[in-house]
């Protein structure tokens, strides 16, 4: 089993029965090169070395790990700890992987950088990321989010990166995806689409895995080396799923940890109002690969809601279903109210306004830690800081 995961995914992008690329003939040629690109540069040590050096004076790596001892003392029960990648540069996990990315297409000699946002954490960082490289980068975001996350829609305009609002359909982040995939139909040669998440046509999903996995390994060292042993569970927010991997890996052979993704229950799962691919999804292909998704009786995907903008997806990453499937990664559902409840219970006990995403996995290790013994541990992965949500959620709560 642990070999099984480490080499997923197979030649043609499958986990399992999920992933692969369902996309035309000659759009498969194009991700074909991207592979190939890919499977060259990441070998070399001047593409490691740049990406190492980035990671440490750009990011701020290693993000460090917090123990939260006002919020386990206020829950009772286990200890909570929080993998700290609000703190890096852009406020969230998405700089790991768009680091990557952007290297890559200047690599591959790419005259523009396309890809969609929801929460604008993967918008403000891709932005930041061709920025630095110098290359020219267009984020399509939906009209719904926009109004929503205006503090990261102001930082992308000054990062100098081209914004086109999206007003199709429930103008959140499926159509954004819509939307932004079109634009690099266009010229997929000089084009690449970033993709924001471990979703998407291979080569997307195994990529933004392995430049995600930095996040599981550091806290894995980190955590032995303060603790002498692993976290009981580890836990993080799943939409599309790529903190969620990034942090899952490396503790993928450790039988002993428990590893549990939290996607968001909206406004409960007795409603049309959540995005819990996991928990309610059924297997078929969106966005080009083959994933459990939300979807009609014609495969067509539902409308989907969420609190959080960066979770309101329809599908989920091909490799998360497969690790449901077989039983190693544990799928939970959180609602609105729980992760407002948690946003506020950081805010206020440890001075940490977290991302409304990463809000369900602090939601859900409060809910558990009451059920475990002091003496066990929780580790969380703090994917996001909450500045783009601190007005909503005050407006929200009438605060």
């Amino acid at each position: 089993m642990t070999q099984q995961f480490l080499e997923m995914p197979d030649a043609q992008g499958y986990f399992g029965e999920y992933g692969g690329q369902i996309i035309p003939p000659q759009l498969k040629a194009v991700m074909d090169d991207i592979n190939d690109a890919y499977e060259a540069v990441r070998q070399t040590a001047g593409f490691q070395e740049e990406l190492a050096d980035l990671y440490a004076h750009y990011v701020g790596r290693p993000s460090p790990i917090f123990h939260a001892k006002r919020l386990s003392a206020r829950q009772g029960g286990a200890q909570i700890y929080l993998k700290r990648e609000d703190l890096n540069h852009t406020g969230a996990h998405k700089i790991n992987h768009c680091l990557g990315e952007a290297l890559l297409a200047k690599y591959m000699g790419k005259t523009k950088v396309i890809a969609e946002t929801g929460a604008g954490q993967h918008g403000v960082a891709l932005a930041s990321a061709c920025a630095l490289v110098g290359i020219d980068c267009e984020i399509h975001m939906g009209e719904v989010d926009i109004a929503k996350e205006h503090p990261n829609v102001v930082k992308m305009k000054i990062l100098g990166c081209k914004l086109v609002p999206v007003t199709r359909g429930t103008r959140t982040l499926k159509d954004a995806v819509d939307s932004a995939f079109e634009e690099y139909l266009k010229d997929p040669v000089n084009f690449i689409y970033a993709i924001g998440s471990v979703v998407g046509p291979h080569p997307f999903p195994k990529m933004v895995r392995d430049f995600q996995s930095i996040v599981g390994r550091e806290a894995r060292a980190q955590f032995l080396a303060q603790h002498h042993k692993l976290p009981d569970v580890v836990t993080a927010c799943v939409g599309g799923g790529s903190n969620a991997i990034g942090m899952f890996t490396e503790f993928l052979p450790d039988a002993g940890v428990q590893l549990v993704g939290v996607e968001p229950a909206g406004k409960g799962l007795d409603t049309p109002d959540h995005a819990a691919t996991m928990t309610l999804g059924t297997k078929g292909a969106i966005h080009g690969f083959v994933c459990y998704n939300l979807q009609d009786a014609h495969g067509e995907p539902l409308p989907v809601y969420s609190i959080a903008s960066g979770l309101d997806y329809p599908g989920v990453g091909p490799q998360h279903c497969y690790l449901k499937d077989v039983g190693r990664v544990q799928y939970e559902a959180i609602t609105d109210t729980e992760c407002l409840d948690a946003f506020m219970a950081l805010s206020r006990s440890e001075g940490i306004i977290p991302a409304l995403e990463s809000a369900h996995a602090v939601a859900y290790a409060m809910k558990i830690a009451q059920t475990m013994a002091p003496e066990q541990t929780i580790l969380v992965n703090l994917s996001g800081r909450g500045d783009k949500d601190a007005d909503f959620v005050a407006n929200h709560l009438g605060l």
